[in-house]
């Protein structure tokens, strides 16, 4: 397995020349880049006793992007070569045109990192992995005999990056990442419930396979599919909601974050386009999006273009204050780019994409949110959910709820879906819990085709009138 650091100049392509073609490329543009990557990755799956599955995948390439106005031409390769480059130079040039652009500074630089150059896939031999896999299996089989499935992945990565900017700019990062999943199936009198636990983040496997955390992992699982053998039937209707803290944040991520994406806002098609300076929440909500936590999962630092990664506060307050931006839209709306443009693989251009988005705390105890809840349903943990960005109408499935009456939390309910739209789940927040917490490291966002990491989070929250959709009795 290969463990040198990527540097493609040294290995692959001469500087100058590579210099001097991009510089061909984006002659007359208003931007661009040369992005190379090299990404390793292994994965591992045990399902029902036995290893199902190990794969691992090398990949590096390069992408050249050259920017004018809104028009983006780009063109990327799995050979890094002087003939390759050149080939995908006078692709761009199709889309740039005759030029005109007057070509954007380049990122201010970065002396920190907000994780280590660690490589996760050294940490633990095969065989170690595929024991720790085993051990997960044997001790959720031997804390419930109900278990009649186990399945638990564990999965690493590393991601290098480099860029080059027209103006001789480079930087580069070194992302690591990894991942463990645990997910058990329970049977009780003919009925059969999951339940999944998981975690993860920009850090080694060291910590993910330390027995006392995957133990963790293994209890939770079974936790949640217990609640789940147990639940009822939820009801319809129109109620109040009480949200928990971290995982939940995923409803805020998908129906208020991508809304709050520059690109939605500069075409106009986002339910918050044209709305800055003004109230679009309840007071006391602040959401930021902040790509600088170490060594969360969402965190970078830098992004896709260079510039590196900050806490941007986009709604403080209730009051929209900011969205975020990658350079071209910034440029197109006339303000500064915010760390914020992502993309999947050398193979895919960079857009306005989320780190690790979530919303401050506020000042309720969580006891005595669920107190003030008369008639409604306590959600605690989300699966899918779909999102219409254009108004922000979201449709969620609950994981794990429960039907609360007089303050008092009852019995589980399953088949749960949560439906509204995110601007009018802003203004009907009714309570802030001081309990924020970010999710466990587990979040993947899909946007036009390209999914990339990301982290969410939140406090504990009261939103009222929610549409509940309940499940067939």
């Amino acid at each position: 397995m290969p463990s040198d650091r990527f540097r493609p100049f040294d290995t692959m392509i001469d500087e100058a020349a590579a210099l001097k073609t991009l510089r061909a490329a984006t002659n007359g543009a208003d931007d661009g880049e040369i992005f190379f990557e090299r990404n390793r990755s292994e994965t591992l799956s045990f399902d029902d006793g036995r290893l199902r599955n190990a794969g691992y995948d090398a990949s590096e390439g390069f992408g050249l992007r050259a920017v004018r106005g809104k028009t983006t031409g780009y063109a990327h390769s799995t050979e890094i070569s002087e003939e390759s480059l050149k080939r995908a130079a006078d692709t761009v040039r199709l889309a740039v045109g005759d030029g005109g652009g007057v070509l954007a500074p380049a990122p201010r630089g970065r002396n920190e990192k907000v994780y280590s150059d660690t490589d996760p896939l050294l940490d633990a031999t095969f065989a170690q992995k595929v024991d720790i896999l085993k051990q997960i299996d044997a001790y959720a089989r031997d804390l419930d005999p109900r278990v009649v499935q186990v399945s638990a992945s564990l999965g690493a990565s590393q991601q290098e990056v480099m860029i080059l900017r027209p103006d001789g700019y480079q930087v580069s990062d070194i992302r690591p990442m990894t991942r463990l999943n645990v997910s058990v199936i329970l049977e009780e009198n003919g009925r059969r419930e999951s339940g999944m636990a998981g975690s993860g983040g920009r850090a080694g496997l060291v910590g993910l396979i330390a027995t006392d955390h995957w133990q963790k992992a293994t209890q939770e699982a079974l936790r949640i599919a217990s609640v789940n053998l147990k639940a009822e039937s939820a009801p319809a209707g129109v109620m109040d909601i009480v949200l928990g803290p971290g995982w939940p944040g995923i409803l805020l991520h998908e129906a208020i974050g991508h809304g709050l994406e520059g690109d939605f806002n500069r075409k106009g098609s986002s339910a918050f386009a044209g709305l800055l300076g003004q109230q679009v929440a309840s007071k006391g909500i602040t959401v930021v999006d902040d790509g600088t936590i170490p060594d969360r999962r969402g965190s970078i630092t830098i992004d896709d273009e260079g510039t590196p990664s900050a806490r941007n506060v986009l709604i403080e307050d209730g009051v929209l204050v900011g969205y975020m931006q990658d350079r071209q839209n910034a440029r197109l709306m006339g303000v500064p780019a915010t760390g914020n443009g992502r993309r999947q693989s050398f193979a895919h251009p960079p857009m306005p994409r989320m780190t690790n988005t979530y919303m401050l705390a506020g000042q309720s105890a969580p006891t005595d949110i669920l107190a003030d809840l008369k008639d409604g349903i306590y959600a605690v943990g989300f699966g899918g959910g779909q999102v219409d960005i254009t108004n922000g109408k979201f449709v969620f499935s609950c994981t794990e709820a429960y039907r609360v009456k007089n303050g008092q939390v009852g019995n589980p309910v399953k088949g749960a879906t949560l439906i509204g739209d995110g601007p009018t789940a802003l203004q009907h927040v009714r309570a802030i819990g001081n309990d924020m917490q970010l999710d466990p490291g587990i979040g993947n966002c899909g946007k036009a085709g390209q999914w990339v990491p990301v982290g969410v989070g939140q406090p504990t929250l009261m939103i009222g009138g929610l549409t509940v959709g309940g499940a067939a009795a």
